[in-house]
């Protein structure tokens, strides 16, 4: 007798090997109708997989992350059938999962046009409705070589070549067009349905490596339903508009240069900005009672060797041999450094908990194809701070942190935050019963702050468990940002100590915590958020004044005077041009107030303001304007 247990406890009984659709089948037929795929023990398996022992199992339908996971995985199969169709001669390689859809690498001489891509569209659904059958094979390893390089699949034979000798060669079958593929996959071509499109092309280097050939990858997306693919491609569709690239440079906010390239040039705007977050993060540093310190950029190689960086990130930094021939490396990050002022001078636990603080600028080598504006840059400023502790004081600290980084992202209007939490992995430091502390306090702190919260098995550092804080924006995108991390190991490392209650030398516990993560990404997600409509407190330029004609040019210069001295940012705009063509040039830079001025503002001392967005104009007396808005010039929280 096989016995089967479902997710809910239930146990099905049978008399012989059944199949995940078989058991489908048994629980309802409207389950069966939807079913995709099955997980056989904790393993994703097809669904007509042969179960032949007893066995936990889960059937997965579209709702499942598995199951959309499955229709894209299929979705990029199909595309590979229909270029190969279309195109004979056409090698695939590899071809993905991604967030939101898929894509799959092509070698191919000639470019792929958007005309190619409707075309490839268009047999993409012939396929699914030929409804083929897709089944599985295992080949012998060499066998398959043998069979692809006869085909012309030179970068598929490679592949194969590179698995290690006694793994299974999966193959996987849709009608006749086949792939090497680990599956799992749906039981045909129509189950996938039609609710896909193609997005872009652009170059990809065959396994990412810039001395290998250029690829061309198609992308993808591939939904359940006709209205999530319609809702998918309207976000996209408001992710372009809001651009942060293309809206720092109407509000001349920021630019690149291929001199340095993944490092920013900042515009007096822009950098306004930055020195605003900045100036707000202190504050509320502040109070929450940290020590803001500043550490050298450039570090001497052994610091990074005994850090455990060297080996780990030494690929990515950037290093420089001096002429006595020692090796410097500009810091990929900030924790060593501030561990060296630690260092300083006798610690006890009475100093405990200690709390500094760090704008550090860091520099970490990405490919160029990875850089994104500032969402992805090479040299950036991270919020640090670094918390030594003792091991009693971890779940206060860690509420203390917790607690700070919501109430700064609720200044910033991001409300919808969701908690990522991390426990121990296989391979780590430190004893069991210091995780143990570290873990409990961290899911404390997440248990109180009632947010919602996710568990990432075995996914935290080496050193310690992690939270990482993912906030919605106005378009419903996720973004990483914050971290808050427990380290049990690299205090030891670096010779960090304090003396206890009993004058014994103990090493502390060291929180790591970032709030932004990176200022420069930081401010691209709240440019793309806000659609560059900043919240008045931190917009750069908060007013423009615009006489409406040279008469008015005094009235206009003594209102901006008197806004600079209320700290209301202004400027005011003299050019010889008319006042519409004004209003547009200010409207397209976000300025949230113009203030116009003529004959009746001067004759009563007042300003017309035209809001952005708005077509309407609202006269208000100067002294009651200034009032307002120096209250509005300020964080919610502060």
């Amino acid at each position: 007798m096989l016995n089967i247990t479902l997710p809910d406890g239930k146990k099905l009984s049978f008399s012989d090997s059944i199949t995940g659709f078989e058991i489908a089948e048994k629980i309802s037929k409207s389950l069966s109708k939807q079913a995709l795929i099955v997980s056989v023990d904790g393993q994703l398996r097809d669904l007509d997989f042969k179960i032949k022992k007893d066995s936990a199992v889960k059937i997965f339908t579209s709702k499942d992350k598995e199951g959309l996971e499955t229709i894209r995985h299929d979705t990029a199969h199909i595309l590979a059938m229909a270029v190969q169709e279309l195109f004979p001669g056409t090698q695939v390689t590899i071809g993905p999962v991604i967030e939101d859809g898929f894509y799959y690498d092509f070698a191919r001489k000639d470019p792929f046009t958007k005309e190619d891509l409707e075309k490839i569209e268009n047999k993409m659904k012939e396929i699914v409705d030929r409804n083929e059958k897709t089944y599985r094979e295992v080949w012998k390893r060499n066998d398959a070589i043998e069979h692809f390089k006869k085909n012309g699949e030179i970068y598929k034979a490679e592949i194969i070549n590179s698995i290690p000798e006694g793994e299974e060669v999966s193959i996987y079958f849709h009608g006749k067009w086949h792939d090497l593929c680990r599956g799992p996959h749906l039981s045909s071509t129509g189950k996938v349905g039609k609710f896909f499109k193609l997005t872009k092309v652009s170059g990809a280097y065959w396994r990412g490596d810039s001395n290998n050939e250029m690829l061309q990858r198609v992308y993808g997306t591939s939904w359940s339903t006709q209205k999530e693919l319609d809702d998918y491609l309207l976000r996209i569709e408001e992710a372009e508009k809001r651009d942060h690239r293309k809206l720092g440079k109407e509000m001349d906010l920021f630019h690149f240069r291929e001199e340095s390239p993944g490092s920013v040039f900042w515009h007096e705007k822009g950098w306004n900005l930055f020195q605003k977050l900045v100036s707000y993060m202190r504050m509320k540093q502040d109070q929450a009672g940290y020590k803001e310190i500043n550490t050298p950029e450039i570090l001497d190689r052994t610091l990074w060797e005994k850090s455990g960086h060297w080996e780990k990130f030494g690929a990515n930094m950037y290093t420089s041999t001096t002429p006595d021939e020692k090796v410097f490396a500009i810091k990929p990050m900030n924790c060593p450094g501030c561990v060296q002022v630690f260092n300083q001078g006798l610690k006890s636990y009475r100093d405990l908990p200690l709390k500094m603080s760090e704008f550090g600028k860091v520099h970490r080598y990405e490919p160029s194809g990875a850089l994104h504006g500032l969402l992805r840059v090479r040299a950036f400023t991270q919020d640090d701070a670094h918390i030594f502790c003792t091991e009693d004081q971890i779940t206060e600290e860690c509420l203390s942190v917790t607690n700070l980084i919501l109430e700064i992202y609720k200044d910033l209007g991001f409300e919808n935050v969701i908690l990522k939490y991390s426990d121990r992995p296989d391979l780590r430091v430190g004893d069991d019963s210091v995780w143990d502390k570290a873990e409990a306090a961290l899911l404390e702190a997440i248990k109180e702050s009632k947010l919602e919260y996710s568990i990432n098995k075995g996914e935290g550092a080496f050193y310690g468990p992690k939270i990482e804080f993912v906030l919605m924006d106005a378009i419903g995108r996720d973004w990483q940002c914050g971290t808050l991390q427990v380290d049990l190991n690299l205090p030891g490392r670096l010779g960090a100590s304090y003396v206890d209650k009993d004058g014994n030398k103990k090493i502390p516990v060291m929180l790591h915590r970032a709030l932004f993560g990176s200022l420069e990404r930081f401010i691209g997600i709240l440019i793309e958020n806000y659609s560059g409509k900043l919240p008045f407190w931190i917009t750069p330029l908060q007013s423009v004044v615009i006489p409406v004609s040279n008469d008015f040019d005094e009235y206009a210069k003594n209102v901006y005077e008197q806004l600079k001295k209320s700290g209301i940012s202004a400027e005011v705009d003299l050019k010889n041009h008319n006042l519409n063509y004004k209003i547009r040039d200010h409207s397209l830079s976000k300025v949230p107030m113009l203030l116009i001025c003529g004959k009746k503002e001067v004759d009563t001392n007042s300003v017309t303001i035209r809001r952005l967005d708005s077509t309407k104009h609202e006269n208000m007396d100067l002294k009651e304007f200034i009032k307002q808005y120096s209250a509005f010039n300020k964080a919610p929280s502060i």
